[in-house]
């Protein structure tokens, strides 16, 4: 929480959706209820849903959200408010993704954008490197929110944010910063430890999410597939992956 109350930018909608805590959280949360524009601790249907509330609240123009274990990188809503108003054409965007430890140490910083582009996930690359978008580190507008459904999909525990991400994609380009915005907590006994499960539903997201594709879309992931199959036949999986390359380009980077 502290994370969010020390920014360096005063236009703040801080929202707190508890899930009925009984760890000593509404302790905290009432200590800084001052500095919050809306919060409640009730029962919910899941985390998503509390998110979905949390937003349902909200008016802002940018929109984010961080976890409890997560944390906001300092002065990175100051930044993220001016690049959005600097740069129309940006209409959601990512840092760099960070990891910490429980003592808040980096432990890890990707500094190259990896996943820029839909195919790579409906090509299903993200099973080969665990690559992917971090959502403590991803900002977008209120209007890119509303084209893609206005809500997280409930169908998911654990991957709502990667099905948020593939409808973001069906009307604007992913963005990127080289600057770091947010920081994702690891820690042991985090719903994110089962990764069995979050890959189960991604791979649900991407067979979902494809069924709506335009069919130039549809063609063009087939055409790879095709050639996929051809190429790793040949025992030439290297040549794939940087003829991959070559089609996705380069990443947008806006600074």
């Amino acid at each position: 929480m502290q994370s969010v109350i020390k920014q360096d930018y005063p236009h703040i909608e801080y929202i707190v959706i508890d899930g009925g805590s009984t760890d000593g959280s509404l302790d905290i949360i009432k200590k800084y209820e001052d500095k919050l524009h809306y919060w409640i601790s009730e029962k919910d249907n899941g985390m998503y849903d509390a998110i979905n509330k949390g937003f349902a609240r909200s008016s802002g123009d940018i929109m984010c959200w961080i976890n409890s274990d997560d944390i906001l990188a300092k002065g990175a809503l100051k930044y993220i408010a001016e690049l959005f108003t600097n740069h129309n054409k940006v209409q959601w965007l990512m840092g760099y993704p960070t990891l910490i430890d429980e003592k808040s140490e980096i432990t890890w910083q990707g500094q190259d954008a990896q996943v820029f582009s839909p195919y790579f996930f409906y090509l299903h690359n993200h099973l080969r490197n665990f690559s992917f978008i971090q959502q403590e580190s991803t900002f977008w507008t209120r209007t890119l929110w509303n084209k893609a459904g206005g809500s997280l999909n409930l169908k998911y525990s654990m991957a709502s944010d990667f099905d948020l991400w593939l409808r973001f994609f069906k009307y604007e380009k992913l963005y990127f910063s080289h600057q770091q915005l947010a920081a994702f907590r690891r820690r042991k006994g985090q719903l994110s430890e089962n990764q069995e499960k979050y890959l189960i539903e991604t791979n649900l997201a991407v067979s979902k999410n494809q069924k709506t594709l335009p069919v130039h879309n549809k063609l063009n992931i087939f055409i790879l597939k095709i050639l996929r199959k051809i190429l790793f036949s040949l025992k030439i999986k290297n040549t794939y992956y940087l003829m991959f390359s070559k089609i996705l380009g380069t990443p947008n980077w806006i600074d």
